[in-house]
């Protein structure tokens, strides 16, 4: 049985953000092994969160730059320690090699933040995106932690291309493990003529969900008016800034509705899913929840990457915002378009997200590399490297901090 510790970057919140449906599938898969788990955060609680505790995970508030994590986290003795994005391996990577150097360090990214920056900055500057915007200092710390650790989880197949090709990241440091997905059961879906309205649903923490709203407001939502006037478009999402609140407006049918409740209940309940995302990384969380719902989607060559493969899309993938709002409005008024839509999602979850696809081959190198670890971290040389150089720098800012913090 593995002791598995989880150090949180946030406590997961799988109703407000993929991230925390990933991480949810990431500790119930662990639990259905009997492993023992832990879940460690220096966030403050939120009233959102999941109650770990309520699955039998033992949720621990962890304190950053302060030494009481070393001697808790050599008590507990973790075989297996996951880092929630590099940020937390920043952080605490360097203690838990100190205090517990046999356990397997591995690091779950989420998406590249370093892709999703770029990206942004050329949008930001109106521009075509560059692999020369990849140079930044947010890369080479992202690139420093994911080659400190022992295996890196990578939920998009461009990114492992992008880590293997252009990083020259070794893909034994490198494990493909996109979102679990349970079965879906269609007969559970209201019909197309059951449904009604558009919908975007996403956390407005995340910048490019914000930036995707302003989008909608701007560009897309006033031309599929004019196409469809009777239609309305709900926002959802977790965190709404007054910036976001001050977009609603009724009169233009653009609701800025908030926090939904059960998000899965809003999409399911919508007739089409409006994700025209300009730039981002990883797989949308959002777009394979639509699939999941039954409910088509129209989004952009970003939103869908690394989804589909070769597989046709869950509606329509539109660059441009006069073809996104044809395609928009041909999905809402086309019974037989939208019905094929929902038949190629279920064929792309069966074929790409199906969790027995990918639970046992996960878990098998798992236990591989914990049964060669000595070996696997031998053939890291750069990674022994800047183990080095962080225990020499990091590990004494973290120290330098924790002396200034305490009371005179």
């Amino acid at each position: 049985m593995q002791n598995v510790l989880i150090i949180g970057f946030v406590w997961p919140e799988p109703n407000s953000s993929a991230a925390g449906t990933r991480m949810m599938q990431l500790i119930e898969l662990f639990l259905e092994q009997d492993w023992k788990v832990t879940f460690g955060s220096t966030a403050a609680d939120s009233e959102f969160a999941f109650d770990v505790t309520s699955i039998g995970v033992e949720k621990v508030s962890i304190e950053l730059n302060n030494a009481s994590f070393d001697t808790f986290v050599k008590k507990l003795d973790p075989t297996i320690v996951l880092f929630d994005r590099f940020l937390t391996e920043e952080q605490f990577g360097w203690r838990v090699a100190e205090q517990c150097p046999n356990a397997l360090r591995v690091l779950d990214t989420e998406d590249l933040h370093s892709l999703r920056a770029a990206r942004q900055l050329a949008v930001k500057e109106q521009r075509e995106f560059s692999t020369a915007d990849l140079f930044s200092d947010v890369a080479k710390r992202e690139m420093a932690s994911i080659f400190r650790s022992d295996l890196s989880l990578i939920i998009a197949e461009f990114e492992m291309d992008l880590l293997r090709d252009f990083f020259k990241v070794d893909e034994k440091l490198l494990y493909y493990l996109p979102f679990m997905a349970d079965e879906c059961h269609p007969s559970d879906w209201p019909a197309f003529e059951e449904r009604e309205d558009f919908i975007f649903i996403g956390n407005f923490l995340h910048e490019p969900n914000w930036h995707t709203v302003q989008y909608l407001k701007t560009e897309i939502w006033p031309r599929i008016r004019k196409l469809l006037p009777d239609a309305s478009l709900k926002i959802y999402g977790a965190y709404p800034s007054q910036k976001v609140l001050q977009l609603h407006n009724p009169s233009e049918r653009f609701h800025i509705m908030g926090r939904a409740a059960n998000a899965a209940e809003v999409v399911r309940r919508a007739r089409v899913v409006l994700a025209p995302i300009q730039f981002g990384a990883g797989a949308k969380g959002k777009l394979l929840e639509a699939m999941q719902c039954g409910t088509p989607s129209v989004t952009t060559t970003i939103g869908a990457e690394s989804m589909a493969g070769d597989l046709p899309w869950n509606g329509t993938i539109a660059n441009h915002p006069d073809e996104f709002a044809k395609a928009a409005v041909a999905l809402y008024n086309d019974q037989n378009l939208w019905q094929q839509s929902q038949r190629n999602g279920l064929s792309i979850i069966a074929e790409r997200y199906a969790k027995e696809k990918f639970a046992k081959s996960f878990l098998g190198r798992i236990g591989e590399l914990a049964d060669n670890l000595p070996k696997h971290r031998a053939q890291n040389f750069i990674g022994a490297m800047l183990q080095h150089q962080t225990l020499a720098s990091t590990k004494y800012m973290a120290k330098w901090i924790e002396l200034k913090n305490k009371p005179l």
